[in-house]
């Protein structure tokens, strides 16, 4: 399915224009392949109220013809910087009022930017093409939901193949090797793999630490494909399953069942995390739960909308979000469950089929 940049484009220009302006720089690498589907680096994109100019340089001139063969573009040479270029196809332009990234920009670019633009007037944006980006379209959809299934077939495959003797980073390199195999560019994210005590760092690097005789193993993980990302976290129980263990984890399946549930459009993005969040804290583990319950994803591994206490806004539909509620235990572990969900109209998809039932997840080491 081919993306609708110009669709993109054009819901960019109603934005700007709202804000005053007539043209717009975006200088962000992954607005401008959201725009574009331009995947290369160095590179801006001029939107005017009628035109899409993407400045890049030579490098990619071959590239922009395969990926984007109908846009607009200007090259600069190795004697051009791209501030440069951009300040030239600007005042050609001649627009009154051009509106920036200000969160992309640093002072000194865009200081320099505004000296050679003294007959244009900057608008500064914040975050207007990431707002666009939270919610998918058809296109986007179509590729999470092959992310989430390569990412899934690869974890089956390693699960199968688990023994004792594996370490945690051994699991990581095989599990981003099968993703590859199963068809993904790249992981979506370093995985994570904690292996008993250690799955209690939410972001803990793998270490040469094996899983033999360790009770538990979390893994975090995600593949990349045609651009867009997946996101899981899931418990292998390589032992008996503990008492404590059973107790912990049934409060973290509480917790993201309480959230998924109340997942539909208008609800408050602090709301869904207070239904998670109040289960774990009535269990006494509140203080264990230090992060915020989930993220948008989709061309980054974290997007908007944040689904946290502090978060402001609500969900929509076409949003894709993590829930990911955890419990942290300092020298025993760590529990988090983690599933992709889609915002429909009137509630909302689990778009991640993994089991998280605690007795489907136990494993026979070879």
């Amino acid at each position: 399915m081919q993306p609708p940049f110009e669709k993109r484009r054009d819901a960019v220009r109603r934005k700007f224009k709202l804000l005053g302006a007539d043209a717009m720089l975006v200088s962000d690498e992954t607005n401008v392949t959201y725009l574009t589907g331009f995947t290369g680096d160095s590179s801006y994109l001029l939107l005017t109220t009628r035109q899409a100019v993407l400045l890049s340089d030579s490098r990619y001139t071959i590239q922009i013809d395969e990926e984007c063969p109908q846009l607009d573009r200007e090259i600069r040479t190795a004697q051009t910087t791209l501030l440069q270029l951009s300040a030239k196809a600007i005042k050609a332009a001649r627009p009154k009022a051009l509106a920036v990234e200000a969160d992309q920009l640093v002072k000194s670019t865009y200081d320099q930017l505004a000296s050679e633009l003294t007959s244009t007037h900057l608008v500064d944006t914040s975050e207007l093409v990431e707002g666009l980006r939270a919610i998918k379209d058809k296109s986007e959809l179509e590729n999470i939901r092959g992310s989430i299934q390569i990412a899934e077939r690869a974890f089956e495959v390693i699960r199968a193949q688990l023994r004792g003797d594996q370490t945690e980073r051994q699991i990581a390199h095989n599990l981003e090797h099968q993703m590859r195999q199963f068809g993904a560019s790249r992981c979506a994210f370093d995985p994570i793999v904690g292996a008993g005590s250690r799955g209690a760092l939410p972001h803990g690097q793998p270490s040469q630490q094996t899983i033999g005789g360790q009770p538990f193993v979390l893994i975090d993980w995600g593949a990349q494909f045609q651009g867009y990302a997946s996101d899981l976290t899931r418990i292998l129980v390589t032992g008996k399953i503990s008492p404590k263990l059973q107790r912990i984890y049934d409060v973290v399946l509480r917790a993201q069942k309480s959230a998924i549930s109340k997942l539909r459009p208008g609800v408050k993005f602090s709301d869904v995390d207070r239904a998670a969040r109040k289960v774990i804290e009535d269990a006494g583990h509140g203080r264990r739960f230090g992060h915020g319950l989930g993220h948008g994803f989709g061309l980054q591994i974290h997007e908007q909308p944040r689904l946290s206490p502090v978060a402001t806004g609500a969900l929509k539909s076409g949003m894709v979000v993590t829930i990911e509620p955890g419990i942290y235990l300092l020298d025993w572990g760590g529990v988090r469950i983690e599933d992709d969900v889609l915002i429909t109209r009137d509630g909302c998809e689990v778009l991640t089929s993994v089991p998280k039932q605690l007795e489907q997840s136990i494993v026979d080491l070879i």
